[in-house]
């Protein structure tokens, strides 16, 4: 019986992951050249960048955004800008710091990327242009490099993403 008893309370401190909310934070799509870059021939060159964010804001929650700038230009023509940030809140309880850190940077980052590419997407072929689909990112890779960087600082400094 003393089995039975303390199930219940084994089972409190399980650790648990559970997705709260998926959400656009920001959005932004600029075509500083409109309407002349709609007669540009050229294939554009495009360039992207992505960036995470990690934020504790009330016992056991996590704001985790992805972000997301795309420029496309032709020669020193700027075609459009398109940024987007993600988000995601998470509730994440009874995991300790070692497992937390990577549930954060990785995890979480790698279920919010594909909302992320979709308003992206979405944004850019709403502007005219065909749409730009994001290739896959590794968050994990990303995470590392992060790691990485942080281990080689002097003591007192941080690392920006």
């Amino acid at each position: 019986m003393s089995d039975q008893s303390q199930q219940p309370q084994q089972a409190g401190n399980a650790p648990s992951f559970q997705i709260e909310k998926l959400y656009v934070k920001d959005a932004s799509l600029e075509l500083p050249n409109a309407p002349q870059v709609f007669l540009e021939q050229a294939a554009p060159q495009v360039e992207v960048q992505i960036g995470t964010q990690i934020q504790n804001f009330g016992e056991s929650l996590y704001e985790v955004t992805v972000s997301a700038t795309v420029t496309a230009k032709s020669g020193e023509k700027t075609l459009f800008l398109a940024e987007a940030v993600q988000a995601g809140i998470f509730a994440i309880r009874n995991v300790g710091p070692q497992e937390l850190e990577p549930l954060l940077g990785i995890g979480c980052p790698t279920i919010v990327f594909p909302y992320l590419r979709e308003a992206i997407s979405d944004l850019v072929s709403r502007a005219g242009f065909p749409p730009v689909v994001l290739a896959p990112v590794s968050f994990e890779a990303l995470y590392v490099q992060r790691q990485q960087q942080l281990a080689q600082q002097p003591a007192g400094t941080q690392a920006t993403s």
